[in-house]
């Protein structure tokens, strides 16, 4: 029995990651390798991708193959489906949900300074981008919202501390407007806009730029 063939067709046929667990339970009874025996598999093949155009890919779900993403603008180019698009809304309250979880929809709307529209948690929801962890031990127990392993699988993560670093959000919001308070007359001209660091309750790195500079 080849195990690393079989663990290459099993990965290349799979429709979601799979785990090293998950990859020896697809084996018959009585013919398992044992884990470390895979994970050596798993190893030798990303090596032997490694010249090629796909690669071998370890994200929060598991492992899968998927095309370099340098070579993503050729390859969407086959496909009439366009990604879909998310409201900047969305995107805000995903991030604020990613790097402040647990948090609940009213820690979110303080944050944003607007209230949030039963229909963006709904979405997020659906992708199952965010599920409710607990239930915060306040009046009216609200959810707790926390990221999934499918928004670190399609995110292209493995792990929350692969996200972004608040350090170098906080720096590039250094060329985004001043923060200002949501108005109903400012409001719409914000939603093109990158949302403060501040608002995301990130460090405020410009102030500690002009007090270098002084």
């Amino acid at each position: 029995m080849d195990t690393k063939r079989i663990v290459e067709a099993l990965l290349f046929a799979a429709k979601q990651p799979m785990t090293d667990k998950q990859i020896q339970q697809a084996f018959p009874e009585g013919e398992q390798p044992d884990l470390p025996s895979i994970q050596t598999a798993i190893a030798s093949i990303a090596d032997d991708y490694l010249p090629r155009p796909i690669e071998l890919k370890k994200v929060a779900g598991g492992y899968r193959f998927q095309i370099r993403p340098d070579l993503s603008p050729w390859v969407v180019r086959l496909f009439a489906e366009k990604p879909p698009k998310y409201s900047r809304a969305l995107l805000e309250t995903l991030a604020i949900i990613a790097y402040r979880q647990p948090v609940t929809r009213g820690d979110i709307e303080d944050i944003r300074g607007v209230s949030v529209s039963s229909g963006i948690i709904q979405t997020l929801l659906e992708r199952e981008w965010i599920r409710i962890i607990a239930y915060k031990e306040v009046p009216g127990r609200p959810g707790l919202y926390g990221t999934t392993k499918q928004f670190l699988d399609y995110f292209n993560l493995s792990a929350l501390d692969e996200l972004p670093t608040l350090q170098a959000l906080a720096d590039f919001d250094g060329a985004s407007m001043p923060v200002t308070t949501p108005t109903k007359a400012n409001r719409e001209q914000q939603e093109t806009e990158p949302l403060p660091a501040e608002k995301l309750g990130l460090p405020d790195t410009r102030k500690k730029t002009a007090e270098t500079s002084q």
